[in-house]
C-alpha cells in the first residue's frame, strides 16, 4: 500500500517554500558539510545481511524476512566513515541519495537506505524527534479520504488503521517537530521494502522494518534531525 504517512494534512506549498529556504540557509552556514566514504565500511558484523534482514518472530506482529534480491546492496544497513559537523546522535536524511545517516562518534555513521514519497521531499530543515512509537496507528488525512472514500474506515473519527504488518507506518515511527509544531514529517517502517532507494507516490521517509527497528533502538527522544 502506498499511503501518505500522517495523521494530519500534507504540508502546503507555503510550507514547502519555507522549508526550502530554511535548508538553503543551513547549507550557506556550513552545517551540511557531511561527506560519505562508503569504502569505510569495515564493520564485518554488518556483512551478514541474511541474518540482519531475517525474520523477527518476537515482535508484537512477527515480521518475516525480506527478499534481499529486491533491495540493492548499496541500500542495506551498514557502518560507514562519515565526516560531518553534526554531533553524534543526529539523524541526517539526504534526499538526493535516498540515505539516512545516524551520526556516531569517531567519524562514523550508521547508514540506511530509505524510500521517499511526496511528503518526504516537501519539508527540509532542522527539527527534533518529538515522539517514538512502536507499531503506530495510521490515520489518512481528509484530503486522501476525499480522493479515496474507501479509506474513510481509517479516519480519525473511526480510530485509524490499527497496527499490523500491512499498516503503512510499519513497525516503528519517529514523529518530527520544530519546537512544539508538528512538521507532518515522519520516519517510519514500511511493508513495501522493495521501494527502498526509490521515489514513490506517497509517504515521508520509509525504511525496511528491520532497519527502522534498529534505528528506533539507537535514537534518543528529542534527537536532532536534519533533512537536506
Amino acid at each position: 500500500m502506498n499511503f501518505d504517512d500522517n495523521t494530519a494534512r500534507p504540508p502546503s506549498r507555503r510550507a514547502f517554500v519555507l522549508g526550502s529556504a530554511s535548508i538553503l540557509g543551513l547549507a550557506v552556514s556550513g552545517c551540511t558539510t557531511a561527506t560519505d566514504d562508503s569504502a569505510g565500511d569495515t564493520e564485518g558484523r554488518f556483512s551478514n545481511y541474511a541474518s540482519m534482514y531475517g525474520p523477527l518472530p518476537s515482535e508484537k506482529f512477527p515480521i518475516p524476512g525480506i527478499d534481499l534480491d529486491k533491495v540493492p546492496s548499496k541500500f542495506r544497513r551498514r557502518s560507514v566513515s562519515y565526516r560531518t559537523n553534526e554531533k553524534p546522535g543526529t539523524i541526517i536524511v539526504d534526499t538526493s541519495s535516498h540515505y539516512l545517516y545516524l551520526v556516531e562518534p569517531g567519524g562514523k555513521a550508521m547508514r540506511y537506505g530509505v524510500g521517499l514519497g511526496r511528503a518526504g521531499f516537501a519539508w527540509s530543515g532542522r527539527a527534533r524527534v518529538a515522539w517514538k512509537r512502536p507499531w503506530p496507528t495510521w490515520t489518512p488525512p481528509d484530503e486522501m479520504i476525499a480522493r479515496r472514500p474507501e479509506l474513510r474506515k481509517y479516519s480519525a473519527d473511526n480510530g485509524g488503521m490499527q497496527p499490523g504488518l500491512n499498516n503503512p507506518l510499519g513497525a516503528r515511527a519517529l514523529y518530527i517537530f520544530e519546537g512544539n509544531k508538528d512538521t507532518l514529517y515522519r520516519v517510519h517502517g514500511t511493508p513495501e521494502y522493495w521501494t527502498i532507494g526509490k521515489s514513490v507516490s506517497s509517504g515521508c521517509v520509509r525504511m525496511i522494518n528491520q532497519d527502522v527497528i534498529d534505528l528506533y533502538k539507537r535514537v534518543r527522544s528529542n534527537a536532532e534531525i536534519l533533512v537536506v
